[in-house]
């Protein structure tokens, strides 16, 4: 048996199976009064990043459109392009935070991309490190993610609001 000690997940284990989200995660958690809670940790007017709640490496955070769409096609140009700056933030915020050696950065689009949320499109942006991959996930089936989510929140988060032009919202999030 496969073991990894992470006790900062406990919240996530022990939390309410709907966490009160009726509908689209994407559409209701920028809405929520508490960023910092929801994994919100900056947007534009046009669209927000949050953290992964399901890292693949620390600092793995979602570009998502306010726009509700799951096809990229159908993005107004406003909200392509706020899309787009805020993409630069978040790689600018991810080095000054992580000093990663590079980024995976893509949308997975439609039911056989293999994301798990295919009517609301987003961009996911990993931190990559060389060497980030070793034995355990080959050998051993298991991926170590060697930082708890509130502490990369938290370096990220001060990343975004040291950036040209930022403040930070009453709910927590740093606003462009």
């Amino acid at each position: 048996m496969d073991q990894v000690f992470a006790p900062w997940r406990i919240e996530w284990v022990e939390r309410d199976d709907d966490e009160g989200i009726e509908g689209c995660v994407f559409c209701e958690l920028p809405e929520r009064d508490d960023d910092r809670e929801n994994l919100v940790v900056a947007r534009n007017d046009r669209a927000v990043v949050l953290l992964n709640n399901y890292p693949y490496n620390p600092g793995h955070a979602m570009v998502v459109p306010d726009q509700h769409t799951g096809d990229y096609r159908e993005l107004d140009d406003e909200t392509l392009l706020g899309h787009a700056r805020l993409k630069q933030r978040t790689f600018d915020a991810l080095e000054r935070a992580l000093a990663p050696d590079g980024f995976n950065a893509g949308l997975n689009l439609g039911q056989g991309s293999g994301g798990s949320i295919d009517d609301h499109l987003h961009t996911h942006v990993v931190p990559r490190w060389e060497g980030d991959t070793n034995f355990m996930p080959v050998v051993g089936d298991t991926k170590v993610i060697v930082e708890a989510l509130d502490d990369t929140y938290d370096r990220v988060h001060d990343a975004f609001a040291d950036q040209d032009g930022a403040t930070v919202t009453e709910s927590g999030a740093v606003q462009f």
